[in-house]
């Protein structure tokens, strides 16, 4: 575990924190001067990412976290912002089991649930108060395409986000009066572990195209920059986005329809 110095910096906390979308961001932030906690259920993942980040001069804690243990939070929590400072949370941990509905067993569907969900409401819950001490600090939760409209063989998973995008844009509104913003990112598939060897028709049909890094660079720029018009949901890469255009003016009839389509043909949507 680095030692981290200089209340004065920004700070930033991620879970998944160990490989993918996670270490990506936590380099990202540590690139821009944030001081970063990073944590995950990988502790060899984390002392590498710990080394990587110390050797190009910046500043991270490191420890174990299970997202569904609330106990667990509120120490590492502690623990981070021991000066009382949390500008970014990101809750990025998760997981995924895709294939038929019926065919997924019901420890993987409550898995999903219980890392997707619960453990996103139980960092909300542990770093309220930190967020609420710090002036304009934000919330990052890695919602997903999958909650534009719902996906077959990836029903449980979508239903995690949508859960997610729900929290998301309720949040938003309630901690708006902390001078809290709660955002949330959409990427399609990306290539990280979650998705090796995945194939469903989605992902036959539109393929694999985002890196972690497409990602951790659209979480630091939507962080960096707040416009005049509050904005919540940010589709990642030209896909997500077409599709999130979409749906926000399609009848639920067609939007239902080209998601069947989607989820069936090997027909390609543009490039991420």
């Amino acid at each position: 575990m680095a030692e981290v110095s200089g209340t004065s910096r920004p700070t930033v906390f991620v879970t998944g924190a160990a490989a993918g979308i996670g270490r990506a961001t936590a380099l990202a932030f540590a690139g821009r001067g944030y001081v970063v906690g990073a944590y995950d259920v990988d502790e060899d993942g984390l002392e590498s990412l710990r080394g990587e980040i110390v050797a190009r001069g910046g500043s991270v804690r490191t420890g174990r976290l299970d997202v569904t243990d609330l106990d667990g939070w509120r120490a590492r929590l502690s623990e981070f912002t021991a000066g009382g400072r949390l500008d970014v949370l990101v809750n990025n941990a998760g997981v995924l089991s895709s294939g038929r509905f019926e065919d997924i067993p019901a420890d993987a569907h409550r898995r999903m649930v219980d890392i997707n969900v619960g453990g996103t409401i139980n960092g909300l819950l542990a770093a309220f108060a930190y967020l609420r001490e710090t002036p304009g600090a934000q919330v990052v939760n890695l919602g997903s395409a999958s909650a534009i409209y719902g996906q077959p063989e990836l029903a449980t998973y979508g239903a995690t986000k949508f859960a997610v995008r729900g929290l998301t844009e309720a949040l938003d509104l309630e901690w708006g009066a902390y001078d809290i913003r709660v955002i949330d990112m959409w990427p399609l598939f990306v290539r990280t572990g979650m998705v090796r060897g995945m194939s469903t028709g989605t992902t036959r049909s539109l393929g694999v195209r985002l890196t972690a890094s497409d990602v951790a660079d659209a979480i630091v720029a939507a962080t960096g920059h707040r416009g005049r018009i509050p904005k919540v949901h940010f589709a990642v890469g030209l896909q997500a986005k077409v599709l999130a255009a979409a749906a926000g003016v399609s009848p639920a009839w067609l939007a239902r329809s080209t998601n069947r389509l989607l989820s069936r043909s090997g027909r390609r949507l543009g490039s991420g």
